[in-house]
C-alpha cells in the first residue's frame, strides 16, 4: 500500500494486474492446491514474512510463517475465490501470530540474563519487558475488532486509510475501532 505515487489511476494501473495474478493464483489454489502453492508463496511470501516479523519479531516470524503457508495448503477449501486472496493469507498469519504471542505469554524471562545488560544491574530493560508483555496480555483482551486495527496501525504501519481499504471498511468505522480500542487499552493498563 505504501509507496505508490502518482495518480489514482496510475495506482490502479500498477494494482490490477497484481490484483489478476492474485485471483488466479486464488482459482488455481481450490483446483491445484499442491502446483498453487508455491506459486502464492512466492507472490506473498516476502509480504507475510514482514507483517509477521512485525508481530512476532524477526526471530520467530520464519518459524510462524511455515505454519502459515501449511495451513493455507491444507485449508485451501475454505478460501473464497470471491475475497482477496492476499487478505485471506495474511488473515491467517494474523492469526497464527496471535496464537503464538498467546503461548509465549507465559514465558518468564530469568533475571540471570538480564544482567550484563548495559544500565542499573538490568533493571530498566526488565521493567520494559515486563511493560511489554502487559500491553500485549491487554491487546489480547480487546474485541477482535479494535485489536485487529491497533495491530495494523501500530505493528503493521498502516495509515487509517490503508487499514479501512485493507479491510474493507469505512475510514469513520477504523477512526472508531481505533479510538475505542485505544481508549479500553488505556483502562486495562492503569495500575
Amino acid at each position: 500500500m505504501r509507496g505508490y505515487g502518482g495518480s489514482a489511476a496510475g495506482r490502479q494501473a500498477i494494482e490490477a494486474p497484481a490484483e489478476q495474478a492474485s485471483i488466479d493464483l486464488g482459482a488455481r489454489l481450490a483446483v491445484d492446491r499442491q502446483g498453487a502453492i508455491g506459486e502464492i508463496y512466492a507472490a506473498l511470501g516476502t509480504t507475510v514474512l514482514s507483517y509477521l516479523q512485525r508481530l512476532v519479531g524477526r526471530d520467530d516470524a520464519e518459524d510462524v510463517l511455515q505454519g502459515v503457508f501449511y495451513e493455507v495448503w491444507r485449508h485451501n477449501g475454505r478460501y473464497d475465490p470471491s475475497r482477496s486472496l492476499a487478505g485471506w493469507v495474511l488473515g491467517i498469519a494474523r492469526n497464527r501470530a496471535i496464537d503464538h504471542l498467546r503461548r509465549q505469554r507465559n514465558t518468564a524471562v530469568a533475571l540471570e540474563t538480564l544482567d550484563d545488560i548495559a544500565g542499573e544491574d538490568g533493571r530498566e530493560l526488565a521493567e520494559r519487558y515486563a511493560r511489554a508483555h502487559e500491553v500485549r496480555s491487554a491487546l489480547i483482551r480487546l474485541p477482535v475488532e479494535q485489536r485487529e486495527v491497533l495491530v495494523l496501525a501500530y505493528f503493521g504501519g498502516y495509515t487509517q486509510s490503508q487499514i479501512a481499504t485493507y479491510l474493507d471498511l469505512p475510514l469513520g468505522t477504523v477512526k472508531a475501532r481505533a479510538f475505542r480500542g485505544l481508549r479500553r487499552l488505556a483502562k486495562l493498563l492503569l495500575p
